[in-house]
């Protein structure tokens, strides 16, 4: 069974899981893709109508592009959304869910996120956060965008040293810019449509990342069929931070046949 997988960083492209994930792929197919607007695909004709509910639609268009008739997805961060929301659009094509400190069914966890980011970070990185407020980063300024994401990035770990081994590049795009900040902006809320998604889902969260375990509870709550794995001693990229506990799990959760209903984990 092909396994999707989907970024997160809004900014980024599939750079952000590969060659992290590449683990699974001694199992299975792995599919990476670059979302609209970012890494290598052109950006729609009109960057400023971009939304989240696009990029989730574009994971269902692929699918049917490639000839796959039902495949699992995999999203992590801000990509956990986007997987939740293509799986509610193409439920018939999605056979399995994996959210990896995926963002949460409304925007409430933005404020404490933010909150929580900002007491981990230190020097020229919370100078960049501090000068960037609220209201910047419901502009969409891709400048902006790239900047903050960058000085964050830091604070999306447990181990400060590992923090230190890992800088991303500064990436802009238009089309991630606009969306971040409409998301920003506007806020949202899927929680009807995610309360009808019948398709098994593993919620994974670091233990310890800056965006709140909670957000994955409610998340777990919310979801008919989910099951909740908190991995302890990570953040924001246990695939980096626990490897040894994350991959068995995700290869278990795969593997293990489709029951009619799934034990809550909590």
């Amino acid at each position: 069974m092909p396994l999707l997988c989907v970024n997160g960083g809004m900014l980024y492209d599939h750079s952000m899981l590969w060659p992290a994930l590449s683990p699974l792929a001694q199992t299975r197919q792995l599919i990476l893709y670059d979302q609209r607007g970012r890494g290598l695909t052109e950006a729609p004709s009109d960057p400023a109508s971009a939304s989240i509910e696009d990029d989730a639609a574009d994971i269902a268009a692929l699918r049917r592009a490639l000839g796959i008739r039902r495949w699992d997805v995999l999203g992590h961060s801000w990509g956990g959304g986007i997987a939740l929301l293509a799986a509610s659009m193409d439920e018939a094509g999605t056979r399995q869910l994996v959210t990896v400190n995926g963002v949460g069914p409304t925007n409430a966890w933005m404020t404490p996120l933010r909150e929580a980011v900002g007491m981990r970070l230190t020097g020229s990185q919370r100078e960049d956060f501090d000068r960037i407020t609220d209201a910047d980063l419901e502009r969409p300024d891709s400048e902006i965008q790239a900047t903050y994401s960058r000085a964050v990035y830091p604070a999306w770990f447990a181990d400060p040293e590992m923090a230190r081994t890992f800088t991303p590049p500064k990436v802009t795009s238009a089309t991630g810019a606009v969306i971040l900040a409409r998301l920003r902006r506007d806020g949202y809320d899927w929680r009807s449509r995610l309360r009808a998604l019948s398709i098994p889902t593993l919620v994974i969260h670091g233990e310890d990342d800056a965006l709140p375990a909670s957000v994955s509870a409610e998340l777990a709550d919310l979801l008919p069929r989910a099951t909740r794995l908190l991995v302890p001693h990570a953040g924001h990229m246990p695939f980096w931070e626990a490897p040894d506990l994350l991959f068995p799990a995700v290869e278990s959760f795969l593997a293990a046949p489709l029951p009619g209903s799934l034990r809550r984990s909590v």
